[in-house]
């Protein structure tokens, strides 16, 4: 190596990343609301214009409980926007429930979608939608070529793009700038969390989240004792995606109308 060369490496610094090391981010974040996880994300925080994945077994549903914080945060971006679009979610969020924890429910918007090319179109559609903030969306099975597409969308507007998968899609290859594994702990309600891919160094061992506030499992009681755990609540804003991939108002349309 030339002398030149050295000295060129030496004045990279700071610049060039070492595998021992946690990257920053490549752009802007925002915080999780967890101050463990924070401490572990690049950048301290949830990537902007980037696609995250949650991995968790079938029957668990612990995404709001990860991602209430910034949802909360992602409303007050933008004034009188910072819409929170869910796609294909498994249930209809209960909104007094999500109201008492601090989420403007008049800014949720659910989009009922069946199979996986309704939700991939119109999560690529909410993403190009000015006054999305964030898109969440249930793709238990899909390929690799879709997921990058959205990859691609999220970072084309600068959004906050979940995509919640099973964990049998922990083999699988993936565009995702960051992939967690989610799990809860039945004894102690606190949260699990795997970080399997970040840019930086892997985490070896997993985050323990608190558990939910005292005043949550209440709520919840007095919720199942009346109509169960999730309900439909008015207050939610319905869009159906087949509408749109027949012809009628698209995703766009629709979510902008509605807000």
């Amino acid at each position: 190596m030339s002398r030149s060369s050295i000295v060129s490496f030496a004045h990279l610094g700071n610049a060039v990343w070492r595998a021992d090391s946690l990257v920053g981010a490549a752009g802007a974040t925002v915080a999780s609301g967890h101050v463990a996880l924070d401490a572990q994300l690049p950048g301290g925080g949830w990537p902007v214009g980037a696609s995250c994945e949650i991995l968790q077994a079938h029957n668990a549903h612990n995404e709001w409980r990860l991602l209430l914080p910034v949802l909360k945060r992602a409303q007050g971006l933008m004034a009188g926007a910072g819409l929170v679009v869910l796609v294909g979610a498994p249930h209809v969020p209960f909104g007094p429930g999500l109201a008492a924890q601090g989420l403007y429910t008049r800014r949720l918007v659910q989009v009922l979608a069946s199979t996986p090319g309704e939700r991939l179109w119109a999560t690529e559609q909410s993403l190009r939608c000015v006054a999305v903030q964030a898109v969440l969306v249930w793709l238990p099975q899909t390929q690799t070529e879709p997921l990058r597409r959205l990859q691609m969308a999220a970072h084309a507007n600068s959004k906050l793009l979940f995509v919640m998968r099973s964990t049998q899609a922990r083999a699988q290859s993936s565009p995702a700038a960051l992939r967690l594994l989610l799990a809860s702990q039945p004894q102690s309600d606190a949260l699990l969390l795997h970080i399997l891919k970040r840019r930086g160094r892997p985490l070896e061992q997993p985050l323990m989240l608190p558990a939910r506030a005292a005043r949550l499992p209440v709520m919840l009681a007095s919720v199942r004792s009346q109509k169960g755990c999730f309900s439909s609540d008015p207050a939610i804003v319905q869009v159906c995606a087949s509408a749109g991939l027949q012809g009628r108002p698209d995703a766009v349309g629709c979510i902008a109308s509605a807000a």
